[in-house]
């Protein structure tokens, strides 16, 4: 088999793919082609998402999934995908699309069906789903915000730094399609096949103390599939919804990686 030489990295919401970028310095000192495709429109900088949220009101998952589909395609092997929140909704989306050697998905946000909503995720996501207007707006989060759904196990001095470095509005009509789409008839945007035997491997990986996307998330997504191939899942005391972030994520990037290595399929 030949192994993978390539890592895409997917982001999640209220940030860019600069909340990868330890990561991508961490995986290139091992020897890897690092990728981490920003959404489309998301190639410039926070500073610019900020000043113009145009821009995130109209990016949609498909356009999301197509993008990253396209880098992918240009790959001269399949490469190890991981995604954080959204982005590990996505990196099993891709999965599921044929897409990868192997998969991770970081404190993954749920795909279409796991219908688990615990008090701290309602918490998190209330200043996007407090209203239905804010369906057709970027909707941002104030620094307390951030601080309870992000970075929850940090320090004041460490949240605020990361806030002011990573921190864009989101897409409140996709964080509404995903709460609806478990009430709606038919395949909504973040469906996959959870009965695809030719998926690659996929690992969930977990952080006890996230408030966004609590374990109890990413074990109900992880049970839900049925497929005759690897699905595992760990999860990492201590760890808040920014794990890729916290203090000792070094390790955690060396371990994922070694389990995809692992388990890749050619």
């Amino acid at each position: 088999m030949t192994t993978p030489d390539t890592i895409v990295l997917v982001h999640g919401f209220w940030v860019t793919p600069r909340s990868w970028e330890h990561w991508v310095t961490h995986y290139e000192a091992r020897g890897f082609r690092v990728i981490a495709p920003g959404y489309p429109g998301f190639e410039v900088e926070v500073e610019a998402l900020r000043a113009d949220p145009q821009i995130i009101v109209d990016v949609t998952v498909p356009a999301i999934i197509e993008k990253i589909e396209g880098v992918i395609r240009e790959l001269d092997r399949p490469p190890i995908i991981m995604g954080h929140s959204a982005g590990g909704a996505f990196t099993q989306i891709l999965l599921d699309h044929g897409f990868g050697a192997a998969g991770v998905a970081l404190n993954s946000a749920p795909t279409e069906g796991v219908r688990v909503v615990p008090l701290s995720q309602v918490k998190s996501t209330f200043p996007v789903l407090k209203s239905p207007a804010n369906r057709h707006k970027a909707i941002g989060l104030s620094f307390d915000e951030w601080k309870y759904a992000f970075t929850n196990t940090f320090t004041e001095e460490e949240s605020r730094a990361l806030y002011e470095r990573y921190h864009i509005p989101a897409n409140g009509g996709i964080l509404w399609g995903s709460v609806l789409a478990n009430f709606q008839p038919g395949h909504q945007d973040t469906w996959v096949d959870y009965h695809n035997d030719e998926r690659a491997p996929l690992l969930f990986v977990s952080g006890s103390e996230d408030h966004i996307m609590p374990p109890a998330i990413q074990q109900s997504n992880a049970k839900h599939y049925r497929s005759n191939t690897v699905t595992e899942i760990k999860e990492y005391p201590g760890y808040a919804h920014l794990l890729p972030a916290q203090q000792g994520w070094e390790q955690i990037a060396d371990e994922v990686l070694d389990w995809a290595l692992r388990h890749a399929r050619s």
